[in-house]
């Protein structure tokens, strides 16, 4: 189901054994469009740390209660890694989180959540360095896997749900507005929809656009370009907040840009 990434900040976290603390943020993968994970302050019982717990660890979601529960303890909360979250997180932060938890590790080559790996599966790529057992054991098998992805040269690719909200967008013709929201799968974990609202240059309407129609992000500028027209932005059905999208409109929004339905597919926009 559709969710506006707002509606997740400030659910209480609930380990087996208590509160952990509250959603403060989410980072998603910026070329695949996945939530990776999410970012929680822990509150006094722990300093107000933050703490990253990717969407796997997830054990069930009540919106109705504004509970996200997961399948952690609070020791084993309180033990993990630390990252400083006002920095980009790297690939080396996130292998080890994951190895730390004891999930598989899927490369970030954008699986989405649905039914995805589970608790002491061999992690994607190394297919023969199953997770091992013993704080002592894992502590090798995170520092050596740290050590090939630094080897590999990756780059930071996980950016902040809240930081991208108030970026430009620029459509092929000119400026149209600003980036309000996200809209995100509340299963798969996708960002489905950036909402974006024209007040400053149209009427205040607010819009969708997909990942898919997206050219180009620059990160520094704080801008996203996409691949329509001022006019075919403006004359699109108008997104209501109070009401997220049925299929069916989400069918007329296609229909309108002749673009497909996505569906799971997510896009890879360009580097900026």
């Amino acid at each position: 189901m559709l969710r506006n990434v707002n509606d997740l900040l400030g659910l209480e976290v609930a380990a087996s054994n208590g509160s952990v603390g509250e959603v403060k943020d989410c980072f998603f993968d910026d070329r695949t469009w996945t939530i990776r994970f999410f970012v929680v302050e822990t509150g006094a019982w722990l300093g107000g740390r933050k703490i990253l717990i990717p969407p796997v660890a997830i054990h069930d979601l009540d919106w109705a209660a504004k509970t996200l529960s997961v399948s952690l303890t609070r020791e084993r909360v309180k033990a993990s890694p630390d990252v400083d979250t006002s920095r980009p997180v790297s690939r080396q932060h996130e292998v080890e989180q994951f190895a730390y938890y004891g999930y598989a590790y899927d490369g970030g080559d954008g699986q989405l959540w649905g039914g995805g790996p589970q608790f002491g599966m061999s992690l994607t790529g190394y297919p023969s360095m199953p997770l091992p057992t013993g704080p002592r054991a894992q502590a090798k098998f995170v520092d050596k896997l740290a050590e090939q992805h630094r080897n590999r040269g990756d780059n930071p690719h996980l950016r902040s749900c809240r930081a991208i909200e108030r970026y430009h967008i620029h459509a092929s013709d000119g400026d149209i507005g600003h980036v309000e929201s996200l809209l995100v799968d509340d299963e798969a974990w996708a960002i489905r929809y950036l909402v974006v609202n024209t007040s400053d240059w149209w009427l205040g309407h607010q819009m969708l656009v997909a990942p898919p129609w997206i050219d180009d992000i620059s990160w520094l500028d704080a801008t996203v370009s996409v691949d329509l027209t001022r006019q075919a932005v403006k004359d699109a059905p108008t997104y209501d907040a109070q009401a997220l999208p049925s299929p069916e409109q989400e069918q007329r929004l296609f229909d309108h840009y002749g673009r497909p339905d996505h569906g799971n597919v997510v896009a890879t926009p360009p580097p900026a």
